[in-house]
């Protein structure tokens, strides 16, 4: 369909946005593309402004789990809507969501709903050092906690000596002051954080981790490494906070924590507990929770929080995943694609320069494009090739010409939803193949 309504409100967004959108990889700069603009999306597919379609699979970044316009979510707003939109007070579908979760994961006791995954990371760090006592919290390079200040930081060679506490916010506007109570180590890594609590555990509140890293590709870390930061934590007094807001509910009703058997003391949530909505949370021990005010003394508070639309979808997304064979079915695609992705795409990689390894864990997938000719594994951010990027804009720019959406950066990771079917996956492998081949 020939139009150019995309570029017209394209044009006129960066009039009006910073760098015409409202969040930074929207504007498509990684992969020297001006974005498509998204008019409305159906199942597994979406349609832009000038009535172009695609599969995509960046599905709202992963909230979209059963796929865009799920019937049961529409109906749901559009009946709480006919009631209200938001009361800031005490709803019923905000208890119904929250007895859902504690009712189907053990360690989560109590709950504080949020409205994003930073607010939810930013309330838990503050609960973590009240809780403790103590100030100073480990990040893992490669990990993306939102843009909440303290998890704005990258750590300096010299932090590790711990003589001089050398910390370098990755964003200006972070003050040191913040800075310095971020303390930054490569993932997959014992050894660096054994040497942390060796110098400052009595000054540790918690490490956060994202147990399961795709905000820098698909980085997957060996259980033991996640099951010893569970137990160092225990042994000096810190809490552990595992980051689901991707991997919670996505991997399994209970995520990460549920397939791979490890409690953390804190948990957060967000994407697809919102069933496409805004939606963040925390939760853990009641003993730990109980420190929120007004029965604690740790402030938290959100005029939108629990909001009733938002609520209302959460409930009839996650119900819905609890209650069907939603995960038996994105496992078993997951897998056909992983098959198919063996016999058709990796042979083409014999004659090229480079080759791409499909790294899969439940329904998500990730590109890693590495100049080895055999497999190689890739746990920490740093191990990423250079030469990744330009690579993945040229296969980015083929598959969305034709009609495959996928994230428009090297460094995200693609998700399966429910709505797809084998005979996507093949065009997904079709078009792939084809723009494998048109690369020297």
């Amino acid at each position: 369909m020939e139009s150019n309504n995309s570029h017209q409100i394209w044009t006129e967004s960066l009039k009006v946005f910073p760098g015409g959108v409202n969040s930074p990889v929207r504007a498509y700069k990684s992969v020297n593309r001006e974005p498509i603009v998204i008019r409305e999306g159906r199942g597994a597919y979406i349609t832009d402004e000038d009535g172009n379609s695609y599969l995509d699979f960046v599905n709202s970044w992963g909230p979209m789990i059963l796929g865009h316009s799920d019937p049961d979510i529409t109906t749901s707003i559009i009946k709480q809507s006919m009631l209200g939109t938001s009361f800031g007070a005490v709803t019923r579908y905000e208890y119904l969501l929250g007895k859902l979760i504690i009712d189907n994961i053990p360690f989560v006791e109590k709950i504080r709903f949020v409205n994003s995954g930073t607010e939810a990371v930013m309330s838990a760090l503050r609960l973590a050092r009240a809780y403790t006592g103590k100030n100073k919290v480990i990040k893992f390079e490669g990990c993306y906690h939102g843009h909440y200040d303290g998890m704005l930081v990258k750590a300096g060679s010299g932090l590790l000596t711990f003589s001089e506490n050398v910390s370098e916010s990755s964003s200006p506007g972070v003050s040191s002051s913040i800075s310095a109570d971020t303390i930054v180590l490569p993932l997959n890594d014992e050894s660096k954080v054994e040497a942390a609590f060796k110098n400052l555990g009595n000054e540790i509140a918690a490490i956060i981790i994202e147990p399961l890293p795709a905000n820098s590709g698909l980085l997957k870390q060996r259980n033991e490494f996640i099951q010893f930061l569970r137990e160092i934590t225990e042994k000096n007094s810190a809490l552990l906070i595992l980051d689901e807001v991707i991997s919670g509910f996505r991997l399994g009703f209970s995520g990460f924590s549920g397939k791979y058997k490890i409690s953390p003391d804190l948990v957060t949530y967000g994407k697809i507990i919102g069933g496409g909505l805004p939606v963040g949370a925390f939760g853990g021990s009641a003993k730990i929770m109980n420190n929120l005010s007004p029965e604690g003394k740790v402030y938290q508070a959100g005029t939108l929080s629990g909001n009733p639309l938002a609520m209302t979808a959460g409930f009839t997304a996650l119900k819905k995943l609890l209650d069907n064979d939603i995960y038996e079915k994105l496992n078993n695609l997951s897998t056909y694609l992983e098959n198919q992705f063996k016999q058709t795409i990796t042979p083409l990689f014999k004659n090229k320069s480079f080759s791409i390894d499909l790294v899969v864990e439940n329904s998500i997938f990730w590109f890693n494009i590495h100049e080895k000719k055999e497999s190689t594994v890739v746990r920490e951010v740093d191990k990423i090739w250079s030469g990744a990027s330009a690579l993945y804009g040229e296969l980015f720019r083929y598959m969305l010409e034709n009609g495959v959406h996928m994230a428009p950066s090297a460094y995200e990771v693609g998700f399966l939803s429910y709505p797809m079917e084998v005979k996507d996956i093949d065009l997904f492998i079709t078009i792939l193949k084809e723009a494998i081949e048109s690369l020297s």
